[in-house]
């Protein structure tokens, strides 16, 4: 499918102080955009002036949610060169979600060809600063007109892009997280594993409380027996016990991370010890107690690798690492940012150049 252009005719003024860009608040001049109708399939590829978009009263997506999205980075190497990383891990995972949700898949080949075409064509809102990069946002959404509760016959697909600087505007520094005991994510046979807006709709509750309390994220319990931590709001959760690497097993809760599989990758070529299981808060409360919890972080796309200095279960505080980032933790950060950006060898061939 050949990808037509349309260029903006009056570009945005692109930002002058790199680093005050934030996180998703600005966004470049242009769009991709492809549109799907049943017996058609998709077609009509193109990039177009970033601009609103026209929807019907009655378009599924407002009233049966169906819509999935997907994150990733663009960046700046040292050599100018601009690099993507995992793109074609992105493409399956839309399409794990898109099963789920009902609603067709994109080729993987075609949809990597569209995140470089778009990046390309947007590579002069890469910022080039320390720790900044260029998010994009591939998103899929029901499109028509008719109520009924029944999976739509039109979709829209498109990426926006979004030069971004640190998702946490305090760097490293390591994050405070309340337990979640009362509310639930995500439950055995639900849709906890497709990156779909309903599940972050479903947090924000929880998490407006947790802010209030001071804590910057929520860990999610199961939603049987509110005992085996799974994943904050916007990352998957490591932690380090005894020299090993736990981390909770994909087991249809939880988002399977690119972040999350880089890491473990790592880890293991680095001979740390890692275990994909059940991890109970009862279970790292006694490794707390005993001494044996040593360090604790999140891992995703947003912010890549985030430390965590304390973990709150009910009237229990967790200090963990007396609220240092540890050095694993730091090693992790400092190898996989490494690889993006170009500064380490990239021997597991992530980095795509646009």
């Amino acid at each position: 499918m050949n990808i037509k252009t349309t260029k903006a005719t009056a570009p945005k003024v692109k930002p002058a102080d790199e680093s005050k860009l934030g996180f998703g608040q600005k966004f470049s001049d242009h769009m991709f955009m492809l549109d799907y109708d049943e017996g058609q399939g998709w077609h009509d590829a193109r990039i177009v002036p970033y601009g609103p978009l026209s929807l019907d009263p009655a378009s599924p997506v407002l009233h049966y949610a169906q819509e999935i999205f997907e994150g990733l980075k663009a960046y700046r190497s040292q050599n100018n060169d601009i690099l993507l990383f995992r793109p074609d891990e992105n493409a399956k995972r839309l399409n794990n979600s898109a099963a789920r949700m009902c609603m067709p898949e994109i080729d993987v080949a075609f949809n990597v060809e569209a995140l470089r075409a778009i990046t390309n064509m947007e590579r002069d809102w890469v910022p080039a600063s320390e720790g900044t990069t260029m998010y994009l946002r591939p998103t899929m959404i029901a499109d028509g007109a008719g109520l009924g509760v029944h999976a739509a016959h039109k979709y829209i697909y498109y990426i926006i892009c979004s030069p971004s600087g640190a998702y946490y505007k305090n760097g490293l520094a390591p994050i405070r997280i309340y337990v979640e005991d009362k509310y639930v994510r995500a439950v055995n046979g639900g849709t906890g594993y497709a990156k779909t807006g309903g599940n972050y709709a479903a947090s924000l509750k929880a998490a407006g409380e947790a802010e209030k309390k001071g804590y910057e994220q929520v860990l999610w319990l199961d939603g049987v027996s509110r005992e085996y931590v799974e994943e904050v709001g916007s990352m998957n959760m490591m932690y380090i016990v005894n020299d090993t690497l736990l981390t909770a097993a994909l087991e249809g809760n939880i988002l399977s991370g690119i972040t999350r599989m880089s890491i473990l990758t790592l880890a293991k070529d680095m001979g740390i010890k890692v275990e994909e299981r059940k991890i109970s808060i009862t279970e790292l409360l006694e490794a707390d107690a005993g001494g044996k919890l040593q360090e604790a972080f999140g891992t995703g796309t947003a912010a890549v690798v985030s430390p965590v200095g304390e973990l709150t279960y009910k009237d229990k505080t967790i200090k963990v690492n007396n609220g240092q980032i540890g050095p694993i933790t730091q090693k992790f950060y400092d190898t996989l940012t490494g690889i993006q950006y170009g500064k380490l060898p990239d021997k597991y061939n992530w980095m795509v150049k646009v």
